[in-house]
C-alpha cells in the first residue's frame, strides 16, 4: 500500500486570547490571512495527498474561496468543528480518503510550518509509525503544587516542545481514539493519545520559528519571521 499521507488542519478554534472577534485564521499577516500560509505549505508538500480543513461553519465558505484563489487544489473537504480539539480531530478523520494510511494533524493556527518540515516529520512516521515535530526547551521548568509552591526541576535536556504536524499510522490513530472513549477530550494532544496505547513517538526536530498565533504578541513575532524570509528570497 502506498503511503497516502491525509493532513488535517484543525482550524476551528475561537480566538479568546488573541482578542480579536473574527477567527484567528484570517488575522492579516504581511496583509495575507494567516491559514493561507498554512494552506500553501501542505500544498507544496510532494508527500501530502489531500487537505482537510476542520473549522467552524462560519468560516468554510471563506476558506473554500480562499483556496480557490490561490491554487489549493489539495484541499478535498471542509468539516465543521467539534465541541473540543479532539472532536474535532475526529469530525476530520471522518472526511479522510478511504485510501489513506497516514495522518499528519496540523494546528491552522501554526501558519509558519514550512513543506521542508512537513516532509522530514512525514519521513520519519513511514518508519517509525508515530513522530511529530518539536524543539529543545530552553527555559528552566518548574513544576509547582496547588499552591504555587515548587517541588520539583526536570532535566532540560530531556525535554522538548513538541509542534505539530504530528504524523500517525491511520490504523494506530483509530485504534487510539477507541480506546479513549468518554476520555477523549482529557487528552491535550494528538501524540498523548497514542502515548496512550505505550507506542514510542519520535520527536523530529523541529524549527523555533514554527510558533502558534495565540496571543497579539505572536502576530508581531509571526511577521517579523515572514519580513525576515521575504528578504531572504530576493
Amino acid at each position: 500500500m502506498s503511503n497516502l499521507v491525509s493532513a488535517i488542519i484543525v482550524a476551528a478554534g475561537s480566538s479568546t486570547r488573541m482578542g480579536t472577534g473574527d477567527s484567528k485564521q484570517f488575522i492579516p499577516l504581511l496583509g495575507k490571512p494567516a491559514i493561507e500560509y498554512t494552506l500553501r505549505a501542505f500544498q507544496d508538500s510532494k508527500t501530502v495527498s489531500e487537505i482537510i480543513v476542520v473549522c467552524r461553519e462560519q468560516d468554510s465558505l471563506r476558506i473554500r474561496e480562499l483556496a480557490d484563489k490561490i491554487g489549493i487544489t489539495k484541499l478535498s473537504q471542509l468539516v465543521k468543528g467539534g465541541e473540543s480539539r479532539a472532536q474535532s480531530v475526529q469530525n476530520g478523520i471522518s472526511a479522510v480518503s478511504a485510501e489513506a494510511k497516514y495522518l499528519a494533524i496540523h494546528d491552522g493556527a501554526r501558519p509558519l510550518i514550512s513543506s521542508e518540515e512537513i516532509n522530514r516529520v512525514l519521513e520519519r512516521a513511514f518508519e517509525t509509525g508515530a513522530a511529530t515535530l518539536g524543539t529543545p526547551v530552553t527555559d528552566t521548568i518548574k513544576v509547582v503544587n496547588d499552591d504555587n509552591l515548587i517541588v520539583s526541576t526536570p532535566v532540560r535536556s530531556t525535554l522538548r516542545a513538541v509542534q505539530t504536524p504530528q504524523v500517525f499510522d491511520r490504523e494506530m490513530y483509530e485504534f487510539a481514539l477507541d480506546k479513549a472513549g468518554d476520555e477523549l477530550d482529557s487528552f491535550t494532544d494528538d501524540c498523548s493519545l497514542i502515548e496512550n496505547l505505550g507506542v514510542e513517538i519520535e520527536v523530529v526536530e523541529g524549527s523555533a520559528e514554527n510558533i502558534k498565533l495565540t496571543t497579539p504578541i505572536d502576530i508581531i513575532i509571526a511577521e517579523a519571521i515572514l519580513n525576515r524570509r521575504k528578504q531572504e528570497q530576493q
